[in-house]
């Protein structure tokens, strides 16, 4: 199992930071804010002791990040954790099963409905997302679940209900359980929005190299 020391810092991997790098300055600079996260994610991840058998597992903690990961279309987010997946034992036929429920939850939000009152204005329809009967053969009652909550919290978090808890313990979760869960999906987000801002900026940073070192650029800077 991989150590946390000897594990690089998991935002400038998806971001494509490398040491030497203005962003890496830039993240250096905000020392605090990088460790956090990263620890975060080892926590999730790689805890120092591995959860229980009957709890939420390492294979199902990256099988709903793949699943998040595909619904915010990270690409490169989708293979870091599609390849954590891989390499804790999951099947081709699991991996599989997590892309095809990916492309079914496909949809666009945030959407859903709010208590009457003011806010009402803003409902929004959307898709009401479910495992198919042939994904849910291969996932299990446990990850179905999983799936399913993990998609409200992306696209329709307004519409998290007691219901929707209820499903998660009906399927054999853990009220701890749901909670790490929760946090996971909460993770995600924030983690996949800070690597799609630092993405933009290293794309700036890079053209701007790239110009500065044109032949024009440099004739103009002689």
């Amino acid at each position: 199992m991989t150590t946390p020391h000897s594990t690089p810092d998991v935002i400038d991997q998806l971001a494509g930071i490398v040491p030497g790098h203005a962003l890496d300055a830039t993240r250096a600079g905000r020392a605090q804010a990088r460790i956090h996260s990263q620890q975060s994610y080892l926590a999730l991840f790689e805890p120092a002791s591995p959860p229980p058998a009957d709890g939420f597992t390492l294979v199902q903690r990256f099988a709903v990040a793949t699943f998040v990961a595909l619904l915010h279309g990270q690409s490169q987010a989708t293979r870091f954790y599609a390849d954590g997946l891989a390499s804790h034992g999951a099947s081709r036929e699991l991996i599989n099963a997590i892309a095809a429920e990916a492309a079914a939850g496909d949809a666009s939000g945030p959407y859903g409905r709010y208590p009457e009152g003011p806010l009402s204005v803003e409902d929004a329809p959307g898709l009401s997302y479910g495992v198919s009967k042939a994904s849910a053969g291969v996932l299990g009652a446990k990850l179905s679940a999983a799936l399913v909550h993990a998609h409200l919290l992306v696209f329709h978090p307004r519409d998290a209900s007691a219901q929707a808890l209820q499903a998660l313990l009906d399927a054999g979760w853990s009220e701890t359980d749901i909670v790490t869960l929760s946090q996971l999906v909460s993770f995600l987000a924030f983690q996949l929005r800070v690597v799609v801002g630092l993405q933009a900026l290293k794309r700036s940073s890079d053209d701007d190299e790239v110009a500065a070192s044109s032949p024009a650029a440099e004739a103009l800077a002689s």
